[in-house]
């Protein structure tokens, strides 16, 4: 296997993870240093995914079998695994968030006796 990235391919990995991490933190909710912690959670588990999947799962391909773009990723692929990632990072922040008691504001009220 021939790992071919190049520093293109990384900065474009780079800006589709940052794109996606920016998006996850107006999805997760919360304060800003929540917010924050979610779209950093997102835009490395985003880059890492990418990386896996361009070269480590289609790192095999040649022009003739993926036709990749010039820089070398497979962004297609890429870019449905950071849409996967990312859907999992969000749910299971929100998950977390809702079992540490900072619930959905429309949690239960005590209700007035009278």
């Amino acid at each position: 296997m021939e790992w071919d990235l190049g520093l293109e391919g990384l900065g474009v990995l780079a800006a589709m993870s940052i794109g996606f991490g920016v998006l996850a933190a107006l999805l997760v909710g919360g304060g800003a240093a929540y917010r924050l912690t979610g779209a950093a959670t997102t835009t490395v588990a985003c880059f890492v995914v990418g990386l896996l999947v361009s070269e480590g799962m289609f790192g095999w391909a040649t022009e003739e079998d993926l036709q990749p773009n010039v820089d070398g990723l497979s962004r297609d692929e890429v870019l449905l695994s950071s849409v996967i990632t990312t859907a999992v990072v969000v749910l299971v922040m929100r998950r977390m968030r809702r079992r540490a008691g900072a619930g959905p504001r429309h949690a239960a009220r005590p209700t007035r006796a009278g």
